[in-house]
């Protein structure tokens, strides 16, 4: 595939670049293009001034925008405007400057993202790009129809999704750190509702508590030894030196995150890396040999050792995911089942189930109660809207009223495996406007949430004033949310 490669320009040369390419544009087209090409230099961008340039056979691409060291292309700001047009996002005022602007604040966070050393490994994009397509592929209802929709094979997809996916973590994990000391005291969110008037109480949508217990089927012996003794060809050519790791990784591993690199995984922390993988990967000392099979959450891998920096390790893996057939997912359904009915007859409790049965590592030391990170990632919640729901899951509790088991039904978890379940509703808040005395966690969420958004936005607001910004003219009629881009 071909990676999107990261635009670094320093200030003066992106300048340059912007006249050149301006020159360049005008030097290529008619002399009745020229005059039109002027009239619209000479004014401020208009909802369709960008897409009509992109579409123009003989356009040029150009930086318009400088921050830092960074460049921001016109076909950047085209790109996220059709993506947004697919997902359906709206914006408030002229896309076409408001993109400009979510772009250049992006690069002001990737940029103290670095200089804070937060980072996030090839396995993470991985999950996480992973996670975004099988959530669009049971909304769409199949890989076909999803992939018909955006025109690309789910391969392209995935690829595609890679650096957007990777710069939004950094940008998020860079707003979380500057947010994590923001506090709110009880006194602080009693007067800030006593100020507001009754029609700005927020409302609060209905929530849900959910259950889960998990049975994961169980994939035959002899799928297991296919498995590893392809894992071990693998090895055996590498050694044999018939073929590099990294070709078998392209060509072989079910990681396509890090496979389309090799294999590579980037420069880890042990921390963020499965146990069992960690254990072997920081174990290896020479580059030319190739680990042991390693069995993981995620499946089996081969490891080679690249290179060591510290406390962290830069290596490359090949995974292999075992298949589990329709019969063990059956029989899966049907012990399911039958804890389903025990449950219903009081047998024993879903918290004692979730405790002792249950294959999810997740839930099953908290009885069996689903959570999820807060909006802020610095906490959890067990309440979910049911929009944030698995798929699955959410299409069960829809059916169900409090208290009540639901039959036996299969999904796929986040690590991308077949587990089958059963879940008890075990409490629903219908939606209602906020109040004091029941909903005080709610709202001393919002009033938190505002403070943290203050602090974050007040943050940008002084980047912005610290960093070397260059615009082109054509921006300047801009209402942007922020200010000072313009000196």
């Amino acid at each position: 595939m071909t990676v999107k490669t990261n635009k670094l320009v320093c200030g003066a040369a992106a300048l340059m670049l912007v006249a050149m390419s301006a020159t360049a544009s005008r030097s290529m087209m008619t002399e009745g293009n020229n005059a039109q090409q002027s009239e619209a230099d000479s004014t401020a961008v208009t909802a369709d001034s960008i897409s009509d340039k992109i579409t123009n056979p003989n356009y040029i691409d150009e930086v318009v925008w400088v921050v830092g060291d960074e460049a921001i292309l016109l076909s950047d700001i085209e790109m996220m405007r059709l993506q947004a047009e697919q997902e359906g996002v709206t914006w408030d005022g002229n896309p076409d400057c408001r993109i400009p602007e979510q772009i250049a604040v992006q690069k002001l966070f990737l940029n103290q993202a670095a200089l804070d050393s937060i980072e996030v490994t090839e396995a993470e994009i991985a999950q996480g790009v992973e996670q975004q397509v099988n959530g669009w592929i049971q909304m769409i209802g199949s890989q076909e129809k999803l992939e018909e929709y955006r025109k690309m094979s789910i391969t392209q997809i995935k690829e595609s999704l890679h650096d957007d996916f990777k710069n939004r973590e950094l940008t998020q994990r860079m707003r979380m750190k500057l947010m994590q000391d923001v506090k709110v005291t009880p006194a602080e969110v009693r007067e800030y509702f006593r100020k507001m008037p009754e029609d700005s109480i927020p409302f609060v949508p209905t929530t849900v508590e959910v259950q889960i217990i998990t049975n994961q089927p169980r994939i035959p012996i002899e799928e297991i030894n296919k498995i590893k003794n392809e894992l071990r060809d693998y090895t055996n050519r590498v050694q044999a030196g018939s073929t590099s790791f990294a070709t078998l990784a392209r060509l072989y591993s079910e990681d396509e995150g890090s496979a389309r690199m090799g294999g590579e995984l980037g420069f880890t922390g042990r921390g963020t890396l499965d146990p069992a993988f960690a254990q072997v990967a920081f174990n290896l000392s020479d580059p030319k040999k190739v680990s042991k099979i390693v069995e993981s959450e995620f499946g089996y891998h081969i490891i080679q050792l690249i290179d060591k920096r510290g406390d962290k390790i830069n290596c490359r893996h090949i995974l292999r995911k075992p298949r589990v057939p329709q019969a063990a997912i059956d029989k899966a359904l049907a012990r399911m089942d039958s804890i389903g009915d025990d449950l219903r007859n009081n047998v024993f409790t879903f918290e004692d189930g979730a405790t002792v049965i249950s294959d999810d590592k997740e839930t099953k030391n908290n009885r069996g109660l689903m959570a999820k990170p807060t909006e802020d990632g610095l906490s959890h919640t067990s309440r979910f809207e049911m929009k944030d729901l698995p798929t699955e899951v959410a299409r069960i509790v829809d059916t169900l009223k409090v208290g009540q088991v639901s039959k036996a039904f299969s999904m796929v978890n986040r690590q991308g495996k077949t587990v089958c379940a059963v879940i008890k509703l075990k409490s629903r808040t219908e939606g209602h406007k906020a109040k004091i005395t029941e909903d005080f966690q709610v709202m001393s969420d919002m009033v938190l949430e505002k403070m943290r958004e203050k602090k974050v936005k007040d943050w940008i607001q002084k980047k912005i004033r610290n960093t070397y910004v260059r615009i082109d003219d054509r921006f300047k009629g801009c209402d942007f949310e922020y200010e000072g881009w313009f000196r």
